[in-house]
């Protein structure tokens, strides 16, 4: 060192970094790492979540699609108003009405029966607008399709009463009560009829979160 310096003893001076630099190089390595793995586990964590979702919604689909649908429940057929005769009976003090009704209901389509007065066990003895009646087996078709022609009717089958084997339509009584001022308009039962007759949408299985 210009021979102005010498070294004497056994121990030389180390270069050392100051203290102060060392500390402010850890304190800004810190907060770097500290980033690094936060922003790694974010990532995991969107993984996971977004990946369960699409798991969860595949295998939810999967299920669904494989899922058979129910059977259809088999459709009832309900006769055409040609095929189905009518016994208009009037059960009222009110002259002519039978003939009346039966004239009515022969324009839209019906066959027409007797035509008279009720039986004692009915005559003045019905307070709605009529009542229908026939055989059991009339009861879920038959009925229900005169029944549009009249609002306010009263459907009783009659267990008693079977449809004669030999007969080409089925018969059924219209006994007209106290009530009864007229059937209903042709617009009306027309609707009331398609919407009767109208197939009902197959039943579709169904599972919860599907």
């Amino acid at each position: 060192m210009g021979g102005r310096y010498r070294v004497t003893g056994k121990t030389y001076p180390r270069m050392r970094r100051p203290k102060k630099r060392r500390r402010i190089v850890a304190l800004t390595a810190l907060p770097v790492a500290l980033l690094g793995l936060l922003g790694w586990g974010t990532l995991q964590l969107i993984d996971v979540f977004t990946g369960g979702d699409q798991a969860s919604a595949a295998g939810a689909s999967a299920r669904c699609a494989t899922r058979p649908s129910a059977s259809p429940t088999p459709a009832k057929v309900y006769p055409r108003p040609d095929g189905i005769t009518v016994n208009v009976l009037n059960a009222t003090t009110r002259e002519g009405l039978a003939k009346k009704t039966a004239d009515e209901l022969k324009k839209r389509g019906f066959k027409i029966g007797e035509v008279g007065n009720a039986p004692k066990e009915y005559d003045k003895k019905v307070k709605a607008a009529g009542l229908l009646m026939g055989g059991p087996e009339t009861a879920d078709t038959v009925l229900p399709v005169l029944g549009t022609q009249l609002a306010g009717a009263e459907v009783r089958p009659d267990p008693a009463r079977r449809t004669d084997p030999k007969a080409k339509t089925p018969v059924v009584d219209l006994i007209i009560g106290d009530a009864f001022k007229d059937l209903s308009a042709p617009g009306d039962a027309d609707k009331a009829l398609t919407t009767l007759t109208a197939p009902a949408p197959a039943p579709e299985a169904t599972r919860k979160g599907c």
